[in-house]
């Protein structure tokens, strides 16, 4: 349910405003407002108070992020870690800011340097090994290929798909170098063919401007391993890339060296100055006179005891930490803070599908606690779906544990299975009807009537729809209670005339059926009388067109009696069919898969549709949304 907030006003001498944000940034349970409302109501001395420093210390985070980037990770005991984070805690921010020009005064050109020649290195290495490759390829034919003094060897790339685009270059450097050139072709790999041109030194400039001309990947074996025999210009590469790994080795121990020295500092100072980063941010919210900072803000009353021990701990009686009277109209904009319990915390999952409810509205996430998994398990209602949705949920829950959101859907699956597998034993339902032909289960009779789903879609039937009006009731009680704490006289009439008239029409319906005695018609008449008035004034004629769709909300739940029959005809086919192929393990097989399917199914379609009766039909009857969440000033306790 929904924390009850409170107003609070922090007032404290303008000098220590830094610490006092410090305090209030660690304890994270304050929602700042900004204080404009405060000062355009005639507290003139006050003025708001400057951002300083905000663009320095950006800078500066970028700087050490790109240090901490180049160093390998440090990965120091948390003892050690603490006692750092400790020492730099106690620095002011213009401390904290100077350590900072200092660590990257040290440490940015010497790690940069570092790492622009470890890359230039690697790319060299790369360079080598794609002419490897390609002299490996070409070493085979290396016999048909003339070493002739005065002559250019160069090697083109093609892809195999555009091969007959040697068709054209060959002409053309046959006209170019007057015949005085060798062409050898042959494949690079499964993609690429390689062509060996051969041809007089005097002919290189037209001959590469040509093949600049039509776009063909050249690629030049660097001059050094151009003129020697394939072997050894191959034996060249190899010793130049043992060098090449020597000094990234080199490079490596040194940055490995920094990092066992410094990277705690920096990535301390870094998170840190963050933290200071968002505290100054915040100082535009606040107000200050000469000698005063106010600080305006909404707090958990359950935080609020611990918040002011904690600045009364730190500054004594010098700050101040007042409880406003606030209008409706602020308590209305109040921030929302979910506290539910934790058997209903999964279920605040399906308040992100709609916007946020209002301080004053009613938290619908226990009601939701309670109905959905009713619903997917009248829904379901079988033994050993409920047992297979179980083990999926763990599975799920074990697989991906870092993961928030399939940790709160595998939770609301383990409770939705609780009611499946209660259901399924009113229905006697184990994989469909396989319980029952096995002799394990059978429905249960209550009040003489069966809960075999296939002989009483009747009265499953009205169950859903008598689910569906307590349902629909629930939200026009919740709707004219906000009416009644919102003091919304009109609103609270209206709910309680759609009670009335919805009561009476349903009376009319089942007198008119027979159901009650035909004395029930006066008691619908008389209700019409009392309430289509008071809807009427509550709603105008909007209320009363209400009527129909409330009463069409209500028609939606027998989707519960008709999706939970599309599951059990499912269930009962795939046992027929397994049972009529003869084959004791094909049957085995095809059943098993139809199963697999429905459970799938059954997992997703009742969600679906149980949460649609929730947000269409059930919330529309009370809720507005549009509330502000609570976001406490602090740091993000999943980010420790």
């Amino acid at each position: 349910m929904l924390q009850k907030m409170k107003s609070v006003l922090v007032v404290g001498p303008r000098r220590d405003y830094q610490e006092i944000i410090d305090v209030l940034y660690r304890e994270g349970t304050i929602h700042l407002q900004d204080i404009s409302g405060i000062l355009e109501n005639g507290q003139e001395i006050f003025t708001r108070m400057e951002v300083p420093k905000e663009e320095e210390i950006s800078a500066l985070l970028v700087k050490l992020h790109g240090i901490a980037h180049i160093l390998p990770v440090s990965d120091e005991e948390p003892v050690k870690m603490g006692d750092c984070e400790e020492s730099l805690q106690k620095l002011s921010t213009s401390a904290l800011i100077a350590r900072a020009y200092q660590v990257i005064s040290n440490l940015e050109s010497h790690t940069r340097e570092l790492a622009n020649r470890r890359s230039d290195l690697e790319l060299r290495r790369t360079t080598l090994d794609n002419y490897a490759r390609i002299m490996g390829k070409i070493q085979p034919i290396e016999s048909q290929v003339p070493l002739l003094e005065g002559f250019e060897v160069t090697v083109l790339l093609i892809q195999k798909e555009f091969h007959e685009i040697l068709d054209l270059v060959r002409p053309q450097l046959k006209a170019i170098t007057h015949n005085q050139f060798e062409f050898i072709t042959a494949e690079l790999d499964e993609n690429n063919i390689a062509a060996i041109t051969v041809f007089s030194k005097k002919y290189s400039e037209q001959v590469h401007s040509f093949l600049f001309s039509q776009n063909v990947n050249e690629v030049r074996i660097p001059r050094e391993y151009a003129n020697i025999p394939l072997d050894e210009a191959l034996n060249a590469i190899a010793r130049n890339k043992e060098e090449i790994d020597t000094e990234i080795k080199t490079i490596d121990g040194d940055l490995a060296a920094l990092s066992s020295r410094r990277y705690l500092e920096i990535s301390t100072l870094a998170r840190l100055l963050e933290d200071r980063l968002e505290e100054i941010r915040a100082l535009n919210r606040f107000g200050q006179s000469e000698n005063t900072i106010l600080i305006r803000g909404w707090i958990p009353k359950k935080f609020l005891k611990r918040t002011k021990a904690a600045l009364s701990d730190a500054f004594g009686n010098r700050v101040v930490v007042s409880e406003m009277d606030v209008s409706a109209e602020e308590l209305e904009n109040a921030p929302t803070f979910y506290d539910n319990p934790r058997w209903v915390k999964p279920f605040e999952f399906f308040m992100k599908l709609v916007s946020p409810p209002k301080y004053v509205e009613i938290d619908p996430s226990p009601l939701m606690a309670i109905f959905f998994p009713l619903f997917f398990g009248v829904i379901v209602g079988d033994i050993g779906y409920g047992l297979c949705i179980i083990a999926f949920a763990l599975v799920m829950k074990w697989r991906f544990k870092m993961m928030e959101w399939i940790q709160q859907l595998a939770n609301i699956l383990l409770i939705s299975a609780i009611p499946t597998i209660f259901f399924g034993f009113l229905y006697g339902e184990f994989f469909g009807n396989l319980g029952e032909e096995m002799g394990w289960i059978e429905p249960v009779t209550l009040f003489g009537i069966t809960w075999n789903r296939l002989e009483a879609i009747v009265p499953l039937l009205v169950l859903a729809i008598v689910i569906g009006v307590i349902h629909i009731y629930i939200g026009l009680s919740l709707g004219a209670l906000n009416a009644i704490y919102r003091r919304k006289k009109k609103h609270l009439l209206e709910k309680i005339g759609m009670m009335g008239v919805i009561a009476g029409i349903l009376i009319l319906v089942v007198t008119l059926m027979g159901i009650i005695p035909e004395f029930g018609t006066i008691i619908a008449a008389a209700l019409m009388v009392v309430f289509v008035p008071l809807l009427i004034y509550g709603g105008g004629t909007m209320g009363a067109i209400e009527v129909m769709s409330t009463l069409g909300n209500i028609l939606s739940y027998a989707r519960i009696m008709a999706i939970g029959m599309a599951s059990v005809i499912l269930a009962l086919v795939a046992n027929e069919l397994g049972g009529a192929l003869g084959v004791a393990v094909v049957g085995i097989l095809i059943a098993t898969l139809l199963h697999a399917l429905n459970v799938i199914l059954a997992m997703f379609s009742p969600s679906l549709h149980s949460v649609r009766l929730h947000i269409v039909e059930f919330y529309s009857k009370f809720y507005e949304g549009g509330g502000e969440p609570y976001r406490p000033f602090g740091r993000d306790k999943g980010a420790e």
